[in-house]
């Protein structure tokens, strides 16, 4: 599969002179897999562009969202998703335990009066909430599109809640997206560090929260971010073999990002380790 960057900005779209080389839109990943399926990972500021690239491929006509969470910064590139106006595309909503109400409510709610100008019955693209991506506090799984492709989740530790997602091929190679996970304190639905570390296990790819400095940290612990040490000592400890560091911080320019990887690509060699780390930029697409 492959993996696109289309946001990686955590928190509020942060467009500028300083952060041009990395980007500023907000969360939002594409993944085409092996047998052609578009699975789009949350709705930030970055789907906006992605709508538009999908409109110029004709043979796209399905796509799968999943939603990590309903935190504003997830949500806001929806309303700008060309797709969803046109009759030609089937979106299917997953997300979490329960997509058929939270997904779709979360999604329609940002639109209603005063938020936005036009509600979403002015979408024509065709909306289907039967889909649950599995939650690892049950078991399940979901084969996503044509099944190529296993799908996991799991529960953030984030406040009000989310879900992280492990998407696997039929040769046992996965990509883990855990953004908005607070690894040093257990949010009530979180689960604890082990649970993570498990989860990401052998993964090829992960792309996990990095969004403070130790010293930031200290101010904000409990808002639901971990520091780039932390994600990469659980990428160390889960055996990962390429981090991407994800939901960077807004206030944060390009050339404090190259000085933070900087930092960790040391911290990576002084524990004796041969994890590949690099910063999530926009524009950027990895084969998994």
């Amino acid at each position: 599969m492959n993996v696109t960057v289309w946001g990686c900005r955590g928190s509020i779209t942060s467009p500028g002179r300083d952060t041009l080389r990395y980007g500023g839109e907000t969360t939002c990943l594409e993944i085409v897999t092996d047998g052609g399926d578009r699975i789009v990972i949350d709705a930030g500021s970055g789907l906006r562009r992605l709508g538009q690239h999908i409109l110029k491929d004709p043979d796209v006509a399905d796509i799968t969202l999943l939603l990590t969470h309903a935190h504003w910064d997830h949500l806001v590139g929806f309303p700008f998703f060309r797709p969803a106006f046109f009759s030609k595309y089937t979106i299917t909503l997953c997300g979490g335990s329960d997509p058929r109400i939270s997904v779709l409510k979360s999604l329609r709610h940002q639109m209603e009066p005063p938020y936005f100008p036009v509600d979403m019955s002015v979408m024509k693209a065709k909306f289907v909430t039967g889909c649950t991506c599995g939650c690892s506090e049950c078991g399940n799984e979901l084969a996503v599109g044509s099944g190529s492709h296993r799908c996991e989740s799991i529960p953030l530790s984030h406040p009000n809640g989310g879900y992280g997602f492990k998407l696997t091929d039929n040769r046992g190679r996965a990509f883990v997206l855990l953004t908005d996970n607070e690894l040093r304190y257990r949010h009530e639905t979180g689960l604890d560090r082990e649970g993570y570390v498990e989860f990401c296990r052998d993964a090829r790819l992960l792309f996990h929260d990095a969004c403070y400095t130790e010293e930031k940290y200290e101010r904000t612990r409990t808002w639901g971010h971990s520091t780039y040490k932390d994600a990469i000592d659980l990428a160390i400890d889960a055996g990962v073999e390429r981090l991407g560091l994800f939901h960077h911080n807004p206030d944060r320019g390009d050339d404090e990002i190259d000085g933070i990887l900087g930092w960790c690509r040391s911290y990576i060699s002084g524990r004796g380790s041969g994890l590949d780390c690099f910063a999530c930029a926009e524009g950027m697409t990895l084969a998994v």
